[in-house]
């Protein structure tokens, strides 16, 4: 097939075996049905367990078994409808199909709401005798286990009560952020040195900052996008200030020290590893630095802001037909040994990723894991190196799914966030590794360095700033201290110097730009979670490739094991059987060491 196949918006004229193959599924909407009919049956099943816990371990172990049952049904009649959907948004037969299996999702969790506070009523040392019992029953120790510890910082029945009650309006803060930057936020027309006039929405900005090589244009368009957001700046610090209290009041009403606790505790993560992040970042800013020094001086700039960071260094148009990506992104892996090779190539073979864009499709990319059945994966195709990076990055995480899918119950079939990023970054990162042994030109090769080197300072360094502010802006809140937006915009600025240094200047607008981070409003004490899988997966692939043949082997075994392992234990826990310890700053540091060499080289071209 040539490049030309992918071209088409019509769906109909792209060639079957660039399109995922849902039969795997189901082979019709009526075996679909059939199975919805089922999973309604199994709901009112599960429901009618409720107060059999007590009298003994084969209830509990039943009420386990049937759970997994539920769950795997559950989520492979929701993927049918939910990937089909997909393929043509505009399908609103299809889209009421999905919505019938989210009601279905909905009253499954009511029926099921009464299995931890049943368990909780019961003495842990009772149910750890029924454990000892019953091997079968000891497969869901962890989950038991956890139940039990999370209890800790659960209130009492009009505790939980009020909390619940209080739900809507802790919402507020992040819903009328949502408000204020989307339905209701002005962007204005920029009229660029080409005579184009483009509205600065977050897209078109974006757009601007990564092919427009006029400075002067970027920094109208920065000016203009951001604008906006200074315009409502007290607003906007008001939403975050209330975010941060919000925290703070349910970390105090649980009995957490600090929101930073709270946000840490339901995966078991120690504070210390968030410290540890920041601190060790903070220090090995340096390799960042020279990178932007070296794209001052290369892009032949008196001056350099952040708006700077996304224009190309060299002009590289090559073109990567997808047929020709598949053998590439196999090789690039083959540290991970033959197994792990054999199911990428059959990702590719059989039928498993929608690979075109075509009219009404879901925009993006991502791996979907379907229990029992074989990982699917989006894709809208454009023939650029992101996407060559992006398909190393879903197979990944389909990589993931599949080794944890065989290996766990579905109680355990699921990874936590804080883990998820690794194998896909370290996908990527074999990857770089790959094309850039296979380079041909030193502009090629300059490509390749500058995007890997874009993804560390983006991924690694700009997510731990990130952190860095919403951890010190939520100390602030605990203290009882004021937090204004010239106290917001002044600790940003703060931090861009201490992380930037003198390589990047400030304009006076660059302060206030934190107003634009959703993730601030949104889900606080997440960022870092990209960060902590990026510094894991640097760390992986320097022992996977360095040393000699038995130390790769048992670094090897090592990683498949926690790709196998699924949800089965806390992620530290999963991390450091693979030879992974986040709180230490040798961890961290393999990433300020990696970026250090990738600069170096780019240096040296």
């Amino acid at each position: 097939m040539t490049t030309a196949a992918g071209k088409t918006r019509n769906r109909a004229d792209i060639p079957v075996e660039y399109t995922w193959n849902l039969a795997d599924i189901y082979p019709d909407w009526e075996a679909w049905e059939a199975d919805r009919a089922l999973l309604e049956v199994r709901i009112d099943e599960y429901l009618a367990l409720k107060g059999t816990l007590s009298q003994g371990s084969a209830q509990l172990l039943e009420a386990f078994k049937l759970g997994d049952a539920l769950g795997k049904l559950a989520h492979t009649v929701y993927y049918f409808p939910a990937l089909k959907y997909d393929e043509d948004q505009r399908n609103n037969a299809i889209n009421a199909k999905r919505q019938t299996i989210e009601a279905l999702f909905a009253r499954w969790q009511q029926a099921s709401s009464w299995f931890s506070p049943e368990l909780l009523a019961i003495p842990i040392e009772t149910v750890r005798g029924w454990m000892e019992e019953r091997a079968d029953l000891a497969l869901y120790r962890f989950a038991i286990e956890e139940v039990y510890r999370l209890q800790e910082h659960v209130l009492d029945e009009a505790g939980e009560r009020l909390l619940s009650l209080a739900a809507r309006v802790a919402a507020a803060p992040n819903e009328t952020y949502g408000a204020l930057s989307t339905s209701d936020a002005r962007f204005p027309d920029v009229t660029l040195s080409t005579g184009e006039t483009v509205k600065m929405s977050y897209g078109q900005y974006r757009a601007v900052l990564a092919s427009n090589r006029n400075q002067a244009d970027r920094r109208q368009a920065f000016l203009a996008h951001y604008g906006t957001y200074a315009a409502n700046i007290n607003t906007y610090a008001s939403l975050y200030h209330a975010v941060c209290q919000r925290d703070w009041f349910q970390a105090r009403a649980r009995g957490y020290a600090s929101s930073l606790d709270a946000a840490l505790h339901g995966n078991a993560i120690p504070a210390a590893v968030v410290e540890n992040l920041i601190a060790t970042a903070r220090a090995g800013a340096e390799p960042m630095r020279r990178y932007h020094r070296l794209r001052r001086n290369r892009l032949q700039l008196d001056h350099y802001y952040p708006y700077d960071f996304s224009i190309p260094l060299v002009e590289w148009d090559h073109k990567y037909d997808y047929p020709s990506v598949a053998a590439p992104i196999v090789d690039a892996v083959a540290p991970l040994g033959a197994d792990y090779q054999a199911r990428m190539r059959r990702g590719f073979s059989e039928r498993w990723i929608d690979v075109f864009e075509n009219d009404g499709k879901r925009s993006g990319a991502y791996s979907a894991s379907v229990y029992g059945k074989h990982p699917y994966m989006l894709m809208n195709w454009n023939e650029t190196l992101d996407d060559v990076f992006t398909m190393a990055h879903e197979m990944g995480h389909s990589m993931h799914t599949m080794y944890s899918h065989e290996a766990q119950p579905f109680v355990y079939s699921d990874y936590t966030i804080f883990v998820a990023e690794v194998a896909s970054t370290l996908n990527e990162a074999l990857l770089l590794d790959h094309l850039l042994a296979k380079a041909q030109t030193s502009t090629e090769q300059s490509v390749l360095l500058q995007h890997a080197i874009d993804g560390i300072t983006s991924t690694f360094y700009t997510q731990v700033m990130f952190a860095d502010f919403e951890l010190q802006v939520h100390r602030r809140v605990e203290r009882d201290e004021p937090v204004t937006a010239d106290v917001l915009s002044g600790l940003y600025k703060e931090l861009c110097e201490a992380y930037y240094g003198d390589a990047v200047e400030l304009e006076p607008l660059t302060p206030i730009t934190w107003a634009r981070i959703p993730h601030f409003f949104n889900s606080p004490f997440y960022v870092y979670q990209y960060a902590t899988c990026f510094a894991s997966a640097a760390k992986l692939s320097r022992t996977l490739v360095d040393g000699d043949a038995a130390a790769r082997e048992a670094a090897r075994t090592r990683y498949l094991t926690l790709l196998s392992s699924g949800g089965n234990d806390h992620p530290m826990v999963q991390l450091s059987k693979a030879g992974i310890d986040l709180s230490e700053p040798d961890t961290v540091s393999a990433v300020v060491q990696q970026l250090d060499k990738l600069v170096s080289r780019l240096e040296r071209i």
